[in-house]
């Protein structure tokens, strides 16, 4: 790592706890609704369909819209929870607004950029919706630790895509030997940036097996011991 200066980072299961909060948002929208449905019945529901949509997002197979709408449609319709189209709508809506307003963030965010952020430029690359990825990281006190943010909407294209590194290291001046991406998508974070030319970490909490000689950390606080 002696040549690295840029450290990108991507934001969602990475950094911010998208499960925790989605719960907590969902649990805000069931009670004023009267959704008679544990939450937690519903996260283990909805967790891996919205992972899926993530990854056909990410390839330009579906829309921002039939993300939205198709990830709570098949949740609620695997749960035989009949709803409108327009409340389901309703509800994505609800969710997009509360969603940024919770800020659970992974174990050992803040202690690892505290000790990153002395000693490199650090970034944000992200797939997420602009405004909304820009609440999170205000609402959870990590916009100050970030040089650059760049999220999918600016680039005009998604990770695994090379031109949204390509635009990430324009807009920080940064050179690709000089940077590396940490992230939890094997697909969008680390054989995008692999496939562009960056170096990358895997971050691997459920430590899934891989057959790679990419570097893997199952707890951010790891990267301690890295840089």
């Amino acid at each position: 790592m002696k040549n690295i200066k840029h450290i990108f980072f991507d934001l969602d299961h990475t950094l911010w706890d998208f499960e925790k909060n989605s719960a907590l948002a969902f649990e805000r929208i069931f009670e004023e609704n009267q959704i008679p449905i544990p939450i937690e019945d519903f996260m283990n529901v909805y967790n891996p369909i919205n992972q899926e949509y993530w990854k056909l997002y990410q390839v330009n197979k579906i829309s921002h819209q039939e993300l939205r709408f198709g990830r709570l449609h098949d949740s609620f319709t695997r749960l035989k929870y009949s709803l409108s189209e327009n409340v389901i709508h309703q509800f994505s809506d609800d969710f997009i607004h509360y969603l940024p307003l919770n800020n659970h963030l992974i174990e050992g965010t803040l202690e690892t950029l505290d000790y990153l952020h002395t000693k490199y430029n650090l970034h944000i690359i992200t797939n997420g919706f602009a405004h909304v990825q820009e609440s999170k990281m205000i609402n959870s006190n990590l916009i100050a630790y970030f040089h650059t943010i760049t999220n999918s909407e600016m680039a005009g294209s998604k990770k695994p895509h090379q031109s949204i590194f390509e635009f990430a290291l324009n807009q920080s001046n940064a050179k690709k030997e000089e940077s590396i991406m940490i992230g939890d998508s094997w697909e969008a974070d680390v054989l995008g940036a692999l496939d562009f030319g960056m170096q990358a970490i895997y971050f691997n909490p459920e430590k899934i097996e891989t057959v790679s000689s990419v570097i893997e950390i199952s707890k951010l606080i790891e990267l301690k011991n890295i840089f």
